[in-house]
């Protein structure tokens, strides 16, 4: 009984050895060469995996595309069709980020290399912010300058306006060709942005423009107002009364409405484009959009504090008004993040009661009383005129621009100009019920 028991201890034994064994043997075997592979089989294997993923991406895109049309539907708008020039993903783009390319107007200053060192420098995106050089007058120093950007990002491209014929003039306008000449320049930048490029909007610059460090900020967070307030047609980075003695320097995320087109530093639609291009001036352009008639009575988004400054001395204006005015604007320098602050209150239905209700409530003084206050209060007030010659008077003790243009006052809306003196807000405002700019001002 125990020689059996102790033959089968022995078996059992041999039995896991040999299990042992034969489980070590498959671990440490080594592996055979792979079986070669067909060719075909191959490439018949990854076009199978590529149609599934061309699969995959229309079901998206059609999804998209029902999504985009839903949405249409609701707000009263035609469907978006398979040929729509919008492509799925340019809306899809367009719905969560819009594209804003910077067009510089460059002519004949080697310096717009300054200008587009700090577009460069302060552009968070170049996919959202692509540059558009347009350079007029065939100078080729500047055209080398700008060249030498193009070459080395291709975001950044440059067009040449190809017109550089002279403009016939009479002999009293012929000190003026240099505006006729920018007016033409003007034309042909924004129908190549807008229609050879197919952009929806686009930020305006020149290339004598130095821009704030939250430039691009700015506009991010106020473009989506020109597409809910159909009563807006620009926002501009510019304040005309931007002097530091005349600017709350606490509040740079302080923004106003105004009815005077600011210009230096802007954006502009293809819509309102379309609008302005058949009647577009042959000069003094920007002046032509300070009437509120060329404009359908739209009113701008301008800051408290400018976002660009101007380091052109020498131009068509030949110094002159740098000297005066243009020198002495604040650049704001502190970064204010515009695509998280609540703007709406910039929107017509609310800025328009709000304004009219607090200026009119406010306790009155005169502008003499206002710059000799020794009041360190922080109240506002208003200040009243009757006429343009009143309100000039008050502007120039004020330290404002007291000039009109189509009878609108500088950084004016419905009649009222706000400035900031001596600690508190100050607004001028007329003495009679507005309703319309008298264009015989000024």
């Amino acid at each position: 009984m125990r020689l059996n028991v102790k033959k089968a201890l022995i078996f059992v034994s041999c039995l896991v050895i040999l299990w042992v064994l034969i489980s070590y043997a498959s671990v440490i075997e080594v592996p055979r060469s792979a079986p070669q592979r067909d060719p075909a089989v191959e490439i018949e294997n990854k076009i199978i995996k590529l149609q599934k993923q061309v699969d995959a991406q229309m079901a998206e895109s059609k999804s998209l595309l029902a999504k985009v049309n839903k949405l249409k539907k609701l707000s009263g708008g035609e469907n978006v069709g398979e040929d729509n020039s919008l492509k799925d993903a340019e809306v899809m783009q367009h719905l969560s980020q819009p594209i804003l390319p910077v067009l510089v107007i460059a002519c004949d200053r080697v310096t717009v290399q300054r200008c587009l060192d700090n577009l460069v420098k302060f552009r968070p995106s170049k996919e959202t912010f692509p540059i558009i050089v347009s350079q007029d007058c065939g100078h080729n120093a500047t055209y080398e300058v700008i060249t030498s950007y193009t070459a080395s990002d291709p975001t950044i491209s440059v067009v040449r306006q190809p017109d550089l014929s002279e403009i016939v003039l009479p002999r009293v306008k012929v000190k003026f060709r240099g505006y006729y000449k920018i007016a033409r320049h003007y034309k042909f930048a924004l129908n190549h942005v807008f229609e050879t490029l197919g952009h929806e909007a686009v930020i305006i610059v020149e290339d004598d423009l130095d821009i704030s460090p939250d430039f691009f900020e700015y506009f991010l967070g106020t473009y989506p107002l020109l597409l809910k307030d159909p009563s807006l047609w620009c926002i501009s980075a510019w304040n005309d009364n931007g002097k530091l003695e005349v600017i709350d320097m606490s509040r740079p995320d302080l923004l106003h409405r105004t009815d005077f087109f600011p210009g230096l530093g802007w954006v502009l639609r293809k819509e309102m484009w379309q609008k302005l291009a058949p009647k577009w001036p042959t000069a003094f352009f920007d002046d032509w959009l300070r009437n509120p008639v060329n404009i359908d009575g739209k009113a701008c988004i301008r800051p408290e504090i400018s976002r660009t400054y101007s380091f052109g001395k020498v131009g068509v204006s030949k110094g002159l008004f740098f000297d005066l005015h243009l020198r002495n604007i604040q650049l704001n320098m502190e970064y204010v993040e515009f695509t998280k602050l609540n703007l709406t209150y910039l929107l017509k239905d609310h800025y328009d009661d709000t304004l009219a209700s607090t200026v009119y409530n406010l306790p009155e003084m005169s502008a003499s009383e206002v710059v000799a206050s020794s009041d360190l209060s922080s109240d506002p007030v208003r200040v009243m005129y009757s006429n343009a010659k009143t309100y000039q008077r008050a502007a120039k003790k004020l330290g404002l621009m007291d000039d009109f243009r189509s009878g609108v006052p500088r950084t004016a809306y419905r009649g009222i100009v706000t400035c900031f003196i001596r600690g508190r807000r100050v607004y001028l405002a007329p003495s009679f019920e507005w309703n319309k700019y008298d264009p015989t001002w000024g």
